[in-house]
């Protein structure tokens, strides 16, 4: 009995505490020299939500310690992916886009190096082991990638799919601590909210050719593509309209967008299966976030 009144009491405190990782996510993001001359890529801020709501229905660690976790695994990922967008960068060196590849380099370790920092803060020692074998999975992870882009052996589905499992790898750690009864949800709700920030962040690069090139868009083009435009997508310096007109004759936004439908519909739906009340109201109001997100891609696309 005191057990249950405890566990009662650590809910109700995790259920009044609002989430606000990203706020307590800036002092260690928002510098003016990487502002200045650096774009970091977006805060995972639908996948981080999602861990912090399903922490908060775990173990007592998870949630006495929800709001570190969640910090720390935003922090790290904000740091993979900066790492990431280094890859993509079509800059050539000297002037200022050397300089943003060099802080790209620095802002990808100086992130990720914090979550050492913050949880030796709070003596969490095994939580250290944890995530920095998610790290490690996920580096090897992105070399089978990358060795299949590089040997061209890879479709645009298969791409996509690579690029959700990475995106979930470091959230997946903390599986051990979700209530048993919500793991098998929490993977699948996991799986579909990596798959909408993978598709909106896609879309988001679609419209750039530098950026896009090696994404799901290029993929889908080489498919199909003709000998002239598969010259036009070796060309790092592609045409825009060149490529603006590949994109809709091989109607990639609009796949893309029929993948985040897709994807909202089948969290809907696992939503609908769930009994507790404040975790369905919990979750629709991050879906609800969700669907802005989709219909402002949905009118960048357009624009683009």
């Amino acid at each position: 009995m005191n057990k249950e009144i405890v566990m009662m009491s650590m809910a109700s405190e995790a259920e009044m505490k609002p989430y606000r990782i990203p706020q307590l996510a800036k002092p260690y993001t928002d510098y003016d020299m990487i502002q200045r001359h650096t774009e970091l890529p977006p805060f995972s801020d639908g996948r981080g939500h999602l861990l912090y709501i399903f922490l908060n229905h775990g173990s007592a660690a998870a949630v006495r310690n929800g709001e570190l976790y969640t910090l720390v695994t935003a922090l790290v990922q904000l740091g993979l992916d900066t790492h990431e967008a280094i890859d993509r960068s079509g800059g050539e060196p000297g002037g200022d886009p050397m300089r943003s590849r060099q802080l790209k380099v620095l802002a990808g370790d100086y992130f990720s190096s914090w979550f050492y920092q913050l949880l030796a803060k709070r003596e969490q020692i095994e939580m250290v082991g944890v995530l920095s074998t998610a790290i490690a999975d996920f580096n090897v992870m992105k070399a089978g990638l990358y060795t299949k882009m590089k040997a061209m052996v890879l479709s645009a589905e298969q791409y996509l799919r690579h690029t959700v499992q990475l995106n979930m790898r470091l959230f997946l750690s903390f599986t051990p601590m979700i209530e048993e009864s919500l793991a098998e949800v929490w993977e699948k709700l996991l799986a579909e909210f990596s798959q909408c920030e993978t598709v909106i962040l896609e879309l988001a690069r679609s419209n750039d050719p530098a950026s896009a090139q090696q994404g799901y868009c290029y993929w889908k083009m080489l498919e199909a593509a003709t000998e002239d435009e598969l010259a036009l997508l070796r060309d790092k310096n592609i045409d825009p309209k060149d490529w603006k007109k590949l994109k809709m004759k091989y109607k990639c936004d609009s796949l893309l967008t029929d993948k985040l439908h897709h994807s909202v519909q089948s969290i809907q739906g696992l939503l609908q299966g769930l009994k507790d009340e404040n975790l369905i109201r919990e979750l629709g109001a991050l879906l609800d976030r969700f669907l802005l997100q989709m219909k402002i891609s949905g009118q960048a696309a357009v624009e683009g």
